[in-house]
């Protein structure tokens, strides 16, 4: 599984990990990517971020792992409206 997620995050821009409540998502993606940041949008105050700041969350949390994104569909919709804009940039300015 380590070796498809390494893969997989090679060969594109986002991947999404799905799977039932506490079955180790999390876990297994901080371990195989230990120097990625990481960003639980459960947590209010990331999750205000993301939605009032998008271009501002993206900067600080540019190739991060996203946790909970489900929590807050529309920070989902204007992170990609943002990261489509500057498509080639690593991070936003």
């Amino acid at each position: 599984m380590e070796n498809i997620l390494i893969k997989l995050a090679n060969q594109y821009p986002v991947v999404t990990i799905t799977g039932p409540r506490q079955s180790g998502k999390t876990t297994l993606i901080k371990h195989v990517f230990p120097d990625k940041k990481y960003a639980n949008l459960e947590t209010p105050d990331i999750r205000q971020f993301a939605l009032a700041d998008p271009k501002g969350f993206l900067n600080q949390y540019d190739n991060a792992i996203l946790d909970e994104i489900q929590r807050a569909p529309e920070a989902l919709v204007n992170l990609v409206k943002v990261k489509n804009m500057f498509p080639k940039a690593d991070t936003i300015n």
